[in-house]
This record gives structure tokens, C-alpha cells and sequence, in this order.
């Protein structure tokens, strides 16, 4: 039919929202402040106090929208959107998503109009929640201080590679490079890379799919840094070596930080201390329950041992009893400085804090147990129902928290990769979840159950998943022109990483080093 070109288009029996630009009215208005002439004599001319050259020369082009206008538009906008509160988001792969208790929404409603300015007499109660949680995080680590300044994982990546390079610069030290493992999180190789590290990748043995023990001790000399990796990798497999993976580098000089960002499978069961780690970072905004941050509200709680306390960004919180009053500590004499403004996002450490004070140490070890049991569970329905699914890397390994399975073999048979399946699953009303580049495993399909579904539900998401399939195999148009539900349709990926010539060159050279196959 097209888009009828009204206020708001019509397409195919579904309405397609504008953006709040497109409804946008000269003149209309929110809210009209009266201005009376008392007013402006005591105001003054405020314009004239700014200096000419920092004066707009033009106003801001803001929509111009009524009040009204305004919460239809948002309201509309949030009817389409699919949510953990809404749907079964288990299919988000890497970046948990599980059930936010809403008893602690009402806890951050109480302090969401805290100023960072206030005055330290005046927020007590938000620097005793800060310094609690910190004390809460370094028993669940094994770490000795830890600061909520970075503003989700990758930024606390980035603030371990400025804490590396400061630690090795006061010791007068040239070290310039950084070793990660293929399936760790991206960003800790694009954050190291950031800081000008030289950045060493260790592959998988493609027996065991743990990282290579001997391409480590081959990597690590002089000009090692330090090591930054995650574990569970995004495959969802544990490296059991990990310990001795820390104590070669270790050996050579270098420091090692954990990327804990998503700790679900193992929170109260591993430490990073009892791992040999330096330093590591939980995102509060995956395994402690506040939602997702994407981009946005978000913590990246990063930890070090005591040897590393004085690196940390500032200011830290602390506690003196002589005056019984809990302050900002700006004095830590090798700190890397600030990584953002402030001291992180309080509404996220408030959610935090309160979902470990529910749960306690046995509820947090729950936690790990359900979230692998319910892994578990999928995976071994999936790997025995649904057509075209399988492993391929390796095959005979367990999962801890999640497992990201191959549709290669679905795509080889009917022509549908797993981007279309996920695609297809939005019109069932399931999460879907398209970031595994580069593809190194083919056609990867990334699936995190979490501890906040039932079987039912899961039962729920394993069976539109098959139903899915069935359609690749006997009507794969319908999957591969998904979503048909959706307010947004199909989008073309024309970026490089969709196409595998555009990055032959990497996928050829990993073949060739584990002879020639996955």
C-alpha cells in the first residue's frame, strides 16, 4: 500500500509513529509561563549579561508540541516496543536481561532528585548506599576497593587499560601491549586499543574451545602489559586454567583484569581473587538486576586489590568515624583521574544494593544455580529438537550461563541465516538480539536464559523457536521477509562484517590455524 503521508502514516494495517520532530506546530506550546512586568524589573535582561559571541544566532530548533501531543507520542512509542517486562527476553545473548524487582523502583523514586552538587552533609544516606555496596562488591569479588564512576562495561575496560598503563609508567616501566582471547567481549581488545596498546589475541584450542595455554606463553614478554579477558567467554564456556593463565602473566610483569560484566552463572560461586586477577569490574546493570542500560543509565563497577587502590578514578566514598560521617575521597595520589562527571548512576547502585540486601549470600549463590540450570535446560532442548541448531564450537562442552549455537547448517539447507530467525521471533513477541560480529562461529544464534524464567516460559521461547525453523525448511520467504509484525520491517545489512569476503581474510587465517575446520 506505501505510506499515506498523514500526521501519522498508515502501512499495511499498522501505524507508524513519527518522530516527535514530524509532529512538531509553530507556535504550539507545552506550558505558558506569564511574564508581567514585575517579573521582567527584577529578572532583568538576562541576554545582555551573555557575552555577544556566545549568543545564538539562531533559536534552538526544538519541536513545538503540546503537552498532550507529547505523552500520546511516547506512550505510542512504548506500545511498540518489546521489553523484559513484556516479553521473554532470553535471547539477548551476552547482555543479561532477567526481572528488575519493582519494590526497587520505589527505592530510586525516593532519591531520583539528588543533585551531584548537593552538599555531602545533605546525602548521607545515598554515600552510605555507595560505600555499602562497595564493601558488598569486594567480598562477592575478593577485591579491596571499588569505585561506580565508569558508566557500564566498556568504559570500566577502559579505566583497568588506564590503570595498567599508570602502574607501569610509576614503576618507569615500557610495556605496550595487552592480551585477550577471541571470545572475551570485543571491547576488551577495542578498549586497551583505545589507550595505544599493542592489542595480542589468543584463539581456542578447537578440542577443548578453552583459550590456547601455550599461544599464551608465546605471547607474554617484556612488552606485556597486562591480560584483560573475560570468563565465562561469550561462548558460555569457563576456562578452569584461568588461575594459571593469570600466574603466566603474572610472571612476565603484566597485570590481569577480569571482565565480569556478566557474572549471572557464576556470582557468589567464583571470585576474581581465588582467579589470580588484579582488577575486574561487574556491570550492575546485567547480573544485579537494574535493567539493561544500552547505551544508557549503567554501571560498570570496577574493583582492584589493595597494591591498586591509589589508581582508581575519584572520588571514591569513605568513612570517618571520628565524625561519624561518611565523604567523597579525592585524595588517592596515582589516581587515573575521572572517567566520567560524578560519581556514576545512583539510581543503578540504589538497585543494586537493594537487590543484594533481598537476596543474601545463599540467594545470590541461587541465583548462579538457576541461571545455569535453566542454560542447561535450553540447550539440551534445542540441541535435540530444533532442526538446523547445533554447537559447533566445540561440541561436547557445558555452558555455564549462556551458549551461542550455530544455524549454519539451517542456513546451508534452507537459506535462512540466523539473523532472519531472529528477526521471525519478533512477531512471536520475543527479545531479538543481532551483535556477534565478526562471525567467527557461523551463523550464531546467542541465547541467555537467565534466572528469571520459568520452564514454562522457557518451554514457551524453545517451541516458537522450532516453529520458526519449521518454516525455514517449508516456507523460508516467510522468515527470511521478517519481522511481519513489527511497527519496523526488514532492514538491509550492508555493512562490511554481513559480508563474509569483506572479511575472508580473518575467518581463512583462523581456519588455517586450527586445521581447516571448526
Amino acid at each position: 500500500m506505501g505510506v499515506v503521508k498523514v500526521r501519522r502514516g498508515f502501512h499495511e494495517a499498522r501505524w507508524e509513529e513519527p518522530i516527535i520532530f514530524e509532529l512538531s506546530n509553530e507556535g504550539e506550546r507545552g506550558i505558558l509561563i506569564p511574564l508581567d512586568d514585575k517579573i521582567v524589573r527584577e529578572v532583568g535582561d538576562v541576554l545582555s549579561s551573555i557575552p555577544e559571541h556566545m549568543r545564538r544566532k539562531d533559536p534552538p530548533k526544538l519541536p513545538e508540541v503540546s503537552q498532550m501531543r507529547v505523552l500520546k507520542h511516547y506512550l505510542r512509542l512504548s506500545q511498540e516496543t518489546l521489553g523484559a517486562d513484556l516479553n521473554i527476553d532470553i535471547g539477548q545473548g551476552t547482555c543479561t536481561m532477567k526481572y528488575s524487582p519493582k519494590v526497587n523502583e520505589r527505592f530510586v523514586a525516593m532519591v531520583r532528585e539528588l543533585h551531584p552538587y548537593q552538599d555531602e552533609e545533605t546525602v548521607q544516606g545515598a554515600l552510605e548506599i555507595m560505600y555499602k555496596l562497595d564493601l558488598f562488591l569486594r567480598e562477592i569479588s575478593g577485591l579491596d576497593r571499588f569505585s561506580f564512576q565508569p558508566g557500564g562495561g566498556s568504559q570500566a575496560i577502559f579505566a583497568m587499560a588506564s590503570i595498567i598503563r599508570a602502574y607501569h609508567k610509576k614503576r618507569g616501566e615500557e610495556r605496550d601491549e595487552i592480551i585477550t582471547t577471541i571470545f572475551s567481549h570485543p571491547s576488551d581488545a577495542a578498549a586497551p586499543a583505545v589507550k595505544g596498546f599493542k592489542v595480542i589475541t589468543i584463539y581456542p584450542d578447537p578440542e577443548t574451545g578453552i583459550p590456547d595455554v601455550e599461544a599464551l606463553k608465546a605471547a607474554v614478554s617484556k612488552r606485556t602489559a597486562g591480560m584483560i579477558v573475560a570468563n565465562p567467554e561469550d561462548t558460555g564456556i569457563f576456562n578452569p586454567r584461568i588461575k594459571e593463565f593469570c600466574d603466566i602473566v603474572h610472571e612476565a610483569g603484566g597485570l590481569c583484569g577480569y571482565d565480569q560484566a556478566n557474572a549471572n552463572g557464576i556470582i557468589g560461586i567464583v571470585r576474581a581473587k581465588e582467579c589470580g586477577f588484579d582488577m575486574g569490574f561487574f556491570n550492575l546493570h546485567k547480573t544485579f538486576s537494574s535493567p539493561h542500560g544500552c547505551g544508557g543509565p549503567a554501571v560498570g563497577a570496577l574493583g582492584v586489590r589493595r597494591e591498586l587502590e591509589n589508581f582508581l578514578p575519584v572520588p571514591v566514598v569513605d568513612y570517618d568515624p571520628e565524625r561519624k560521617a561518611y565523604y567523597l575521597n579525592y585524595d588517592l595520589p596515582d589516581t587515573i583521574g575521572k572517567v566520567r562527571e560524578f560519581y556514576g548512576v545512583f539510581p543503578v547502585v540504589v538497585r543494586a544494593y537493594a537487590w543484594i540486601m533481598a537476596l543474601g549470600e545463599e540467594g545470590l549463590k541461587e541465583v548462579a544455580r538457576v541461571a545455569v540450570l535453566n542454560n542447561n535446560y535450553v540447550m539440551h532442548r534445542i540441541l535435540r529438537e530444533v532442526r538446523g541448531a547445533d554447537i559447533s564450537y566445540p561440541a561436547n562442552k557445558r555452558r555455564i550461563e549462556q551458549v551461542r549455537y550455530s544455524l549454519k547448517k539451517l542456513k546451508d539447507e534452507t537459506g535462512v541465516g540466523a539473523e532472519d530467525v531472529i528477526r521471525r521471533m519478533a512477531d512471536f513477541g520475543f527479545h531479538l538480539w543481532t551483535s556477534h560480529h565478526p562471525w567467527i562461529i557461523p551463523e550464531p544464534l546467542t541465547i541467555e536464559p537467565t534466572e528469571s524464567y520459568s520452564k514454562e516460559e522457557l518451554d514457551e521461547y524453545v517451541e516458537a523457536l522450532k516453529e520458526v525453523v519449521r518454516e525455514a525448511y517449508e516456507e523460508p520467504e516467510t522468515v527470511i521477509n521478517a519481522p511481519h509484525r513489527s511497527v519496523i520491517h526488514k532492514i538491509e545489512d550492508n555493512s562490511w562484517f554481513s559480508d563474509p569476503k569483506k572479511w575472508s581474510i580473518t575467518w581463512r587465517l583462523f581456519l588455517k590455524k586450527h586445521g581447516g575446520k571448526l
